[in-house]
């Protein structure tokens, strides 16, 4: 027991100093590092499979961090710093993020919500608060409308729908696949731009049928500042950060088929 605490805390005090702490050799304990070595080496190869699995999965988006949270969220008990370590030595790292068009368009008599959500971009629990965009996938032919529904707890897109018209059967179709995804229960937070299809009567009544509660942004400011707009950003690179489709029908071939 002495020994595994040195072998945990070596990373932050001198092994020297530990053995005196708790009254054992330096040589006690190299030696019972030695016998460990054949199994160290074996758990070793055992986690950087499965951080390996994880890292593709997301399509090579996850850093160290992102890659530790989904181990222990399956149940690894593992440290971050051992993740980190792994993922160096195999030469694993997240993707840089790729910039995306965005489009809002706010110009409408419509109602708009008042902003609920603020800068409370952490949820407590799943389907507390989802947030929804639309930004732009390029292919040979022009660009396709992306329209993604985030759920703020998981940091997952819950429901997503691909159109070559930015328009409320965008939205609602992206909302239709959340809600059998997720089945929430009334009160959940829904946080939009001001967009016509977000404030459209159809998109609305969909909300209040659920016992949605409607939020939105200010006027030119869905997400404010920079990190905060990465949420959705990374979500969307996750899945179509690094292709460049041919054509629409290429692009929503894909979105099928995930």
């Amino acid at each position: 027991m002495k020994f595994a605490f040195i072998a945990a805390e070596k990373a932050l005090f001198p092994v020297t100093v530990l053995c005196d702490v708790l009254g054992v050799s330096r040589s006690g304990f190299y030696a019972w590092c030695k016998r460990l070595e054949p199994r160290r080496k074996a758990s070793d190869a055992q986690l950087a499979a499965e951080i390996a699995a994880a890292h593709r999965r997301s399509r090579g988006t996850y850093g160290s961090p992102r890659v530790h949270a989904e181990l222990r969220a399956r149940g690894l008990c593992v440290s971050r710093k051992r993740v980190e370590w792994l993922m160096r030595e195999r030469g694993l790292e997240a993707r840089s993020k790729r910039h995306f068009r965005r489009t809002t368009d706010s110009n409408h008599m419509m109602p708009i919500a008042p902003n609920l959500l603020g800068r409370q971009f952490d949820a407590k629990a799943p389907n507390e608060a989802w947030v929804t965009d639309v930004t732009y996938i390029p292919t040979a032919e022009g660009w396709l409308y992306l329209a993604t529904i985030l759920d703020l707890f998981s940091r997952r897109v819950v429901g997503f729908a691909m159109s070559e018209q930015n328009d409320r059967a965008l939205a609602l179709a992206a909302l239709e696949r959340a809600l059998r995804a997720r089945r929430p229960k009334p009160g959940l937070l829904h946080h939009s731009d001001r967009g016509s299809p977000h404030a459209s009567e159809d998109y609305r009544k969909a909300l209040r049928e659920r016992g949605i509660v409607a939020s939105m942004s200010r006027t030119g400011d869905f997400w404010g500042k920079p990190q905060e707009r990465t949420t959705v950003a990374l979500a969307l690179m996750c899945r179509f950060g690094s292709v460049r489709w041919t054509g629409s029908r290429e692009a929503q071939n894909n979105r099928r088929s995930g």
